[in-house]
């Protein structure tokens, strides 16, 4: 594939995605508050919200900050005592730990995982290199937090959907690039939020499962996930993006290297 023809144009798509992707974090962020019971808004109601806002957000600060010194299984109570509040204060603010883990999960993709995506979207580099730039940025995300990753995906308290809107979030901005960088290559683009999704899903499946068994090395990780990430889009590039060609086709296995003479 060409390099890419502008910085201007990747930064555009990039931009639009990650706004458009956190306007759901911070819907889903909202999603996760005590719901207001009076119906009538005033002044002091709104500063009052938007107080409680800020000091919920200074709450799942101080939770994550807590999860990374004392560990994905802290409870309740060392995180109050980590943040300097009683746990009575957290219970103000969201219900149980099912909402704070929620919260968490929020706060961490919107503050840490989606700007190093997309600040490698806005690369001027050729496809290649943005193909194992983002899976990098992904893989060295997690790996650098180790418990708030834990903590945020464990199956005791982490909410399904939240987990599942956060991988439709990051499948909308690897959508979003994918057109951006392809739909002006004569390419057919109704496929690009399929890959989209199954990219994402692939790259997140195989990332926890090395945070778990580590039975390689991360660089290992990267190139293999680059591998097939790459050689998918080389393959539907080949045939201009379009299912019923790739299906027309016959599909024979190519040579291997140990069949050369």
């Amino acid at each position: 594939m060409p390099a890419r023809h502008t910085t201007a144009a990747a930064a555009r798509a990039a931009v639009a995605a990650a706004a458009h992707a956190t306007k759901g974090l911070e819907a889903a962020l909202r999603a996760t508050a005590p719901a207001e019971t009076n119906g009538k808004t005033d002044g002091r109601k709104q500063r009052w919200t938007q107080h409680k806002e800020e000091r919920r957000t200074e709450l799942v600060d101080g939770t994550l900050e807590a999860v990374r010194v004392l560990g994905a299984d802290v409870g309740m109570d060392e995180i109050a005592a980590h943040i300097g509040v009683s746990k009575t204060v957290l219970y103000r603010y969201f219900t149980d730990k099912n909402d704070l883990n929620t919260a968490a999960m929020v706060r961490f993709i919107e503050i840490t995982l989606l700007p190093r995506l997309t600040e490698t979207l806005v690369e001027d580099v050729d496809e290649f290199t943005m193909t194992r730039g983002v899976i990098s940025v992904y893989v060295q995300t997690i790996s650098d937090e180790p418990e708030i990753y834990a903590f945020v995906t464990s199956s005791n308290y982490a909410s399904p959907k939240v987990l599942a809107d956060s991988e439709k979030l990051i499948a909308q901005v690897v959508s979003y690039a994918m057109t951006d960088r392809l739909s002006d290559r004569d390419l057919d683009t109704s496929g690009f939020e399929t890959w989209a999704y199954a990219l994402v899903g692939g790259v997140q499946l195989a990332t926890h499962w090395w945070m778990v068994e580590r039975s390689v090395s991360q660089e290992a990780l990267i190139n293999h996930l680059t591998m097939l990430v790459w050689t998918s889009f080389v393959g539907i590039t080949e045939v201009g993006g379009s299912a019923e060609l790739f299906n027309a086709q016959e599909h024979p296995l190519p040579h291997f290297p140990s069949d050369a003479p």
